[in-house]
């Protein structure tokens, strides 16, 4: 995208942003021609928004309606964008302690920093086809981040085996919660 088209598309977001104003109820904008790939690449009528800042600010007005579908949302506009997986990609994890006590946080594309915890769940979807697992942790917001191949491997290196009263299972540790990401017995 152009400079002249990324910084109209952000004055524009600001300002409504700045002004305070409130409408009884959000203008439905419709499609907004943003569309963010698997990768977390956000795009602009197909063009990739380039100024990292920029996606961060529509980033903090992004939601989810319970319908699945993804719109960016200001006091007085409402717009559809596309979103193929995910908004964002988990690209870093950190870990600190051990056992029950471990502590593990993710790092999004967007730098934001998300605790693995109560309020920050994990999941892992299995393909079925495939058995190839697609770890996601939730962000806030009905949001979630897909972990990158990395990231998941590394949490993979933090597994362990839990005993249950149901079995054993595997996955770590995480502010006094486990959060199972495999199949113990495979």
């Amino acid at each position: 995208m152009g400079n002249l088209e990324e910084d109209s598309a952000s004055a524009h977001l600001t300002s409504l942003r700045a002004s305070g104003a409130r409408a009884r109820e959000e203008e439905d904008c419709g499609d907004l021609g943003i569309r963010i790939d698997r990768n977390g690449t956000w795009y602009y009528r197909g063009s990739p928004i380039g100024r990292k800042p920029m996606v961060k600010l529509f980033s903090t007005v992004l939601n989810r309606h319970d319908d699945g579908t993804y719109w960016l949302t200001t006091p007085v506009e409402n717009g559809r964008i596309e979103v193929e997986d995910v908004p964002y990609i988990a690209v870093e994890l950190t870990c600190n302690g051990e056992g029950v006590n471990q502590a593990i946080d993710f790092r999004t594309n967007l730098d934001a920093v998300v605790p693995l915890g109560p309020d920050y769940a994990l999941r892992v979807e299995i393909d079925p086809e495939t058995g190839e697992p697609s770890p996601y942790i939730d962000t806030g917001k009905a949001l979630e981040a897909r972990l990158a191949r990395s990231v998941f491997y590394h949490l993979v290196d933090l597994g362990v085996e839990d005993n249950t009263e149901n079995g054993t299972r595997f996955g770590v540790w995480s502010r006094g919660l486990f959060f199972p990401i495999g199949d113990a017995t495979t």
